[in-house]
């Protein structure tokens, strides 16, 4: 076991609590359908700040401002119980209640240096889940557990600073939104001219009335896996690097391959069918059955009328392509990139509001979560690569490194991060072992892929 000490563990409130509060956040079909995965977790890999410069009050300080700002993690899950009916009904309370606020824990490391994360062939050890933050915790938690969890470990040379966050609550695009302003507002001050007021999801559910009622069923769940069972000695992380060239080479081998003159497949549809049928591949699964290739879509700006770009909330919808194994591997990398461009174009305004008027008529919220490993057919491409992961700065310098926390994983879970080189994306992967053997000697794969330490 890693030796990871926690120093202190502490709710930060908001630094001006009569002027944050605000009324109750309704949650949408997007949101409930999330009760029961875990939190999602990121974290980055810092050089040492000098200890004259009391970064870990200066980053709760900071926080405390930024919460100001982001006043949605300062809230709390509230369940309410519809007698008259057998539902429920949740929502975010964001007033200030004595237990608001976002949970700060500091804790250290003194046997452990950034080269014992950095590994080489980008490696991940297993110690990095005692970096991280609401281990175990799921959206359903966030009734007693706060909605946002940072987390800063210092080592012999470094500082590791990650959060995990209700998902509920936000999506990549608003905690990475988050974090940004976190860090400027610890490296450069807070200016309030600078920080426009947060601008919430809009309401876009025509005839969908809020609260939504749940049927009290649909929240009785059995006990939950625990963590090793989430990561059993069978399942490896590592992190691909892709460079800007591997990715050129990937989109322009996809839309020659395509067939398709009329649409342009992007560099990420390149990189996610390569991904995909390098995994596929080696599965052991027969050729008749269905595998799947899942991405996350951000319906911002694809609603009619659109929400604004830079709205916080959660507005995503995991979208699916669907072939058999036979279909993915007989045909080219383009072939399946046209799969996925095609499932792209397909979430509209109206199949997202389709999505959320059906749910309401049968509320089936998924049981499993994000943690169980045991969905054998899928690889989930989590997170985006254009989420500014290296620009943070808190004042000692920007990340070397990023890495995904344990919750929200599953066995062919790929979160994306930008590359610390501009234009590439590294790929941090959850595998079974036997996979990940097949899939590093796999010279068609590795030709377009870099095994790096960062």
């Amino acid at each position: 076991m890693a030796d990871v000490t926690v120093i202190s563990s502490s709710i930060v409130r908001p630094q001006n609590i009569n002027q944050c509060s605000r009324t109750k956040i309704h949650l949408t079909p997007f949101d409930l359908n999330l009760l029961y995965v875990d939190y999602p977790q990121r974290g980055l890999l810092f050089h040492k700040p000098d200890p004259e410069t009391h970064f870990i009050s200066r980053l709760k300080t900071s926080l405390s401002t930024a919460l100001e700002i982001y006043f949605p993690f300062s809230g709390r899950l509230v369940k309410v119980e519809n007698l008259d009916d057998n539902t429920v009904s949740f929502y975010i309370d964001c007033d200030e209640h004595g237990s608001s606020g976002a949970k700060f824990v500091h804790a250290e490391s003194k046997s452990l240096s950034g080269s014992d994360i950095l590994q080489p062939h980008g490696s991940v050890p297993h110690f990095m889940s005692h970096f991280f933050p609401s281990v175990g915790v799921k959206s359903i938690n966030g009734l007693t557990e706060p909605l946002l969890a940072l987390q800063v470990t210092e080592m012999k040379d470094g500082v590791f600073i990650s959060f995990g966050y209700n998902h509920m609550v936000a999506d990549g695009a608003s905690i990475w939104s988050f974090f940004n302003t976190w860090s400027k507002i610890c490296s450069a001050g807070y200016d309030n001219d600078h920080y426009s007021p947060l601008k919430l999801r809009g309401w876009f559910l025509d005839g969908v009335s809020f609260p939504i009622r749940i049927p009290a069923s649909e929240t009785v769940v059995a006990s939950f896996p625990s963590q090793e069972t989430y990561f059993p000695a069978a399942m490896n992380q590592r992190v691909f690097h892709f460079t800007k060239r591997n990715l050129s080479y990937l989109k322009t081998k996809a839309n020659n391959e395509g067939g398709s003159s009329d649409l342009v497949i992007s560099s990420l549809q390149a990189l996610s069918a390569h991904l995909w049928r390098s995994i596929v591949r080696h599965c052991g699964m027969s050729r008749e059955e269905e595998t799947h290739c899942k991405l996350a879509v951000d319906f911002r700006q694809r609603l009619n009328p659109p929400l604004e770009k830079e709205c916080f909330g959660n507005a995503i919808l995991l979208g699916v392509a669907t072939v058999t194994v036979g279909e993915l591997l007989d045909h080219q990398m383009g072939w399946a990139a046209l799969q996925l461009n095609k499932m792209v174009r397909s979430q509209t305004d109206e199949k997202f509001k389709s999505f959320a008027k059906n749910w309401v008529r049968n509320v089936k919220i998924p049981k499993k979560g994000g943690g169980s490993p045991m969905e054998f057919d899928s690889v989930v491409m989590s997170s985006s690569p254009w989420f500014d992961v290296y620009g943070n700065d808190f004042g000692w310098g920007k990340p070397i490194a990023a890495r995904a926390g344990p919750g929200n994983s599953t066995r062919g879970k790929l979160v994306l991060f930008q590359g610390i080189e501009q234009g590439s994306i590294d790929v941090h992967a959850t595998l079974w072992s036997h996979v990940l053997v097949k899939l590093l000697a796999d010279l068609e794969f590795l030709e377009n892929v870099t095994i790096t330490c960062l």
